[in-house]
């Protein structure tokens, strides 16, 4: 979207904007500076589709490209975005322009871009300290020249601020528990990726009904899931697409192309849309034609019971990382038992655990934030705890601040995962099969909420809704 919903009520974006300034002045106030995410080129005179920046948007509802947002610790909000013209809104579209912006996003003055450097110099002019994104390219050097403007007018008694703050941990720690109009967003988000899976599956099962003897491309899976995402209305995927056919669903990062998934195989799809600038984040994997071999449907029954246990472990008072050490048990004594792990080798369970054996076939962490980002913003270590020693999970320990607790509110993915490649000692019956089972888990009071189980888990409901 270029512009701001219309109807979209403008109080959340007040209350996150006064939340800052609150924020600033806890800390001896000041002014902060929020750019949002800036165009770019593609290749010739073509830019990618714009996307606009997680914490400026999140703080303006705003969408247009070029645009900054001043908050002062007073509350005062001032945006620069840019002007109309009349002849760029018929190649471009709409622009909404500093003259109507105080109406339309709720703060109180807007200026046009090319008045930057003067209102820059000017707000922060005798304010005791600026707060900013410090890792946005080429903004520390835009805020020195406009340090120096202000440098040049001591004689007249304008001091610089003396003092600079990072802004990106204040706002992560703002974003990282949703308010009610994030998670319905997010909710309808994983709804319509959930329904974009089930779309996938029941199209593999089609094309292989139709011809068992048939390929099926990763991309022609993959533009199933897009075409989904824009029917449902979702802006499209909020990152690159997994597709992977067989063999390539071991690989973690995988890139989908023109490899074609076979009947026998399974299909690992991790594919999430992004709704209004929020993310969703949902793997499942299904066999090609609809039946699990043995050996898959072994293996995909550990990772689901992985995944149970985790859930299980999602909850207030917990801790973020409880969830991975409970689905790490389960997985491991799923490898001892399977012999994708030797007993006689690694020891047993506690040992695999202590070693961290099992890397060998999972070698990623169980979840992480979600939000305005599909990998969100926000701390994972507690803020307020003295360091302990804990495991690194690499097979050693650490001394640091442990996980934080869960709250009401927060967003994770909970996404255990095998993936056996194939080596001596592994049994060759479970070579080159890669299984992901992901959903988005509110935590509520009671517990957590799986928002993206539109889309079925078990083997059983898969393989019957491929049946059907």
């Amino acid at each position: 979207m270029r512009g701001m919903d219309r109807d979209a009520s403008l109080e959340p974006f007040r209350a996150r904007r006064a939340r800052l300034a609150a924020a600033m002045r806890g800390q001896g106030g000041g002014v902060a500076i929020v750019p949002t995410a800036p165009e770019r080129q593609r290749n010739g005179d073509n830019d990618h589709p714009y996307r606009h920046g997680s914490d400026f948007h999140y703080l303006t509802g705003f969408a247009e490209p070029g645009a900054w947002l001043i908050v002062e610790a007073d509350g005062t909000t001032t945006l620069l975005c840019r002007p109309k013209n009349d002849e760029r809104e018929i190649w471009d579209g709409y622009r909404l322009g500093p003259e109507a912006a105080p109406a339309v996003l709720g703060i109180d003055a807007a200026f046009a871009l090319d008045e930057l450097d003067r209102v820059m110099t000017d707000k922060l002019a005798d304010q005791p300290s600026v707060w900013l994104p410090a890792a946005t390219p080429g903004l520390p050097q835009q805020l020195e020249g406009w340090l120096e403007g202000i440098r040049a007018r001591a004689r007249q008694g304008t001091e610089a601020p003396r003092t600079q703050h990072d802004l990106a941990s204040v706002l992560a720690e703002m974003r990282v528990v949703k308010d009610a109009g994030e998670l319905a967003t997010m909710r309808r988000a994983a709804a319509i990726s959930a329904g974009a899976h089930v779309r996938a599956m029941r199209f593999c099962a089609d094309a292989f009904r139709r011809d068992a003897s048939a390929g099926i491309p990763e991309y022609a899976i993959e533009a199933e899931l897009l075409h989904e995402f824009r029917r449902q209305g979702a802006d499209g995927p909020a990152y690159g697409s997994i597709v992977a056919a067989g063999a390539n669903a071991c690989v973690l990062h995988y890139v989908p192309g023109r490899a074609e998934l076979r009947a026998g195989q399974l299909c690992l799809i991790d594919a999430g849309c992004e709704l209004d600038g929020y993310a969703s984040d949902v793997t499942r994997t299904f066999p090609a034609d609809g039946r699990f071999t043995p050996a898959q449907r072994e293996l995909y029954d550990i990772v689901e019971a992985a995944q149970r246990a985790a859930v299980a472990a999602t909850r207030p008072g917990a801790r973020q990382r409880d969830a991975h050490a409970a689905a790490v048990r389960v997985l491991a004594q799923g490898m001892l038992d399977t012999k994708l792990l030797d007993r006689n080798k690694v020891g047993d369970l506690d040992a695999v655990i202590e070693s961290a054996a099992y890397r060998a076939f999972y070698m990623h962490g169980t979840g992480h934030w979600l939000g305005r980002d599909v990998h969100d913003v926000g701390d994972y270590r507690s803020a307020d705890e003295a360091p302990v020693e804990q495991p690194d999970w690499q097979g050693g320990t650490i001394v640091g601040k442990p996980s934080r607790k869960l709250e009401p509110g927060m967003v994770v993915t909970i996404e255990p995962g095998l993936y056996v490649r194939p080596a001596e000692g592994v049994p060759e019956r479970f070579w080159n099969i890669g299984i992901r089972i992901e959903d988005d888990a509110v935590v509520t009071a009671e517990g957590c909420d799986l928002i993206s189980r539109g889309a079925p888990v078990s083997a059983a409901e898969i393989e019957a809704l491929m049946r059907g």
